[in-house]
């Protein structure tokens, strides 16, 4: 039987968390912050999520001043299902005014076999600061992967920011894995940046090493897309590109 589940999280001013709520295989922990007035969510999956038919989603409300960092404990593995239907992970995240959310997951895993539609939708205020990593891992060690479709949204003071869809696998667009998009990786992600501060001094298009490119938004944000041959390679670029961007410094400290 297919699973549906949705967990909560609001996040309050001082590192409070009003609401902190898991569902099914989405198991929510606070975990220690590693700075005064931050608050730290962990999620935990308590079960083999997602799989085909389910339908899953983490609904997350920053509230004004508020700072919260969100990660994993470990990877999100997309598996076949008994249904031939695709499973369904959607990201609903809202920040407020003067807040500040790092959304710092570990890597999602594109299962052969798996068919897996990922929507993330951001509704940012004006002073709303945001860091949101994706790291795609197509195939587990040796096999090939599944069919993953990935959509991002960004708004910002209710103006569209960035509305992108990615597609790889089986029923993807032809020339998904071709010299102008993969490459043969089978690693995969993006990092994006959203802080007022670019409105004065934005970034500038360029490229970052070999196999990453950072673009600045027709907004206060930079985009850094990247491919590499495996997630510990991948980690590593974008983790160097969130030194470079600044976001790791004392203004907009990246707890790691």
């Amino acid at each position: 039987m297919s699973l549906r589940a949705t967990a909560r999280i609001t996040a309050g001013a001082g590192g409070s968390l009003p609401v902190l709520e898991s569902d099914g295989p989405l198991a929510l922990r606070r975990t220690r912050a590693a700075a005064p007035g931050w608050a730290r969510v962990t999620v935990v999956g308590a079960m083999s999520a997602p799989l085909g038919g389910d339908r899953l989603a983490i609904e997350t409300e920053v509230g004004d001043g508020a700072r919260l960092r969100v990660d994993s404990a470990a990877a999100t593995l997309a598996l076949p299902g008994r249904t031939p239907d695709p499973a369904t992970y959607e990201l609903r995240l809202r920040i407020g005014a003067d807040a500040v959310l790092h959304w710092l997951p570990e890597q999602l895993v594109s299962a052969h076999g798996s068919d897996l539609r990922v929507r993330t939708g951001v509704d940012l205020a004006p002073t709303a600061r945001l860091v949101l990593r994706e790291e795609q891992i197509l195939g587990r060690h040796g096999e090939p992967p599944g069919t993953l479709v990935s959509r991002l949204t960004v708004r910002r003071a209710g103006r569209p920011l960035l509305d992108q869809e990615l597609a790889y696998g089986p029923g993807a667009p032809g020339g998904w894995d071709g010299g102008a998009v993969l490459a043969g990786h089978r690693a995969t992600g993006q990092l994006l940046v959203v802080d007022p501060a670019y409105e004065e001094a934005p970034v500038a298009a360029r490229p970052l090493g070999e196999h990453a490119a950072l673009t600045p938004l027709a907004g206060p944000a930079a985009l850094v897309t990247a491919v590499a041959p495996d997630a510990l390679a991948l980690r590593r670029i974008l983790d160097a590109a969130l030194d470079e961007l600044g976001a790791a410094g004392p203004g907009f400290p990246v707890h790691r």
